[in-house]
């Protein structure tokens, strides 16, 4: 978004700097800027083969091999995908991302995601995120805050509202920070 604010404001200045100079028009002749809209897939499928940083998906997103938007409201398939809002499922062989907010279910193996406050679901060999309301289920899991559970391998949290369970387990805000097995936080 800042990136096209940006090209809005060079191109601006561009072509103005090229105009002759006139008078400026009174305060009531002057319009309001229009505000910059996002771009909404135009079908409900959609095959991304590059990035478009501004787009918008509702409904089903290929990725092949990379593909990287603002938002997806649906299914998200593919290799290797970055949202920034990610509201349903994104099922991706190498990676699934969503930078900002994860409300449904991410799998693939890698997953992160910055906050998934919303009830969510990330299944995969690496899984991440900021903060977490739901589970996390995998090789090794991290995450800043958990409500919920991790079941892995390994699985860290700076604090926990519930239950961890594999071989190594840390819930680095709690009076015992390292249980085998089973962890539990409050």
């Amino acid at each position: 978004m800042r990136k096209t604010l940006f090209a809005i404001a060079v191109a601006t200045a561009a072509f103005c700097h090229g105009q002759e100079t006139a008078a400026p028009a009174p305060p009531a002749q002057q319009q309001p800027a229009a505000p910059v809209r996002e771009v909404k897939a135009p079908w409900p499928v959609w095959v991304q083969l590059n990035s478009t940083d501004n787009m918008d998906v509702v409904g089903l997103r290929f990725t092949i091999p990379y593909g990287k938007c603002d938002e997806v409201t649906g299914l998200d398939l593919g290799f290797f995908s970055h949202t920034r809002n990610m509201y349903g499922v994104q099922v991706n062989i190498l990676r699934s991302d969503a930078s900002d907010t994860l409300a449904g279910v991410q799998a693939g193996i890698w997953n992160s995601a910055g906050r998934a406050d919303m009830v969510s679901v990330q299944a995969g060999l690496w899984n991440e995120a900021g903060n977490i309301t739901g589970a996390q289920i995998g090789g090794i899991n991290v995450a800043g805050g958990v409500e919920g559970f991790q079941v892995g391998l390994i699985n860290r949290a700076e604090t926990l509202h519930g239950y961890q369970i594999g071989a190594i387990n840390i819930i680095r805000s709690a009076a015992v920070q390292f249980m085998p097995i089973v962890n539990v936080g409050f």
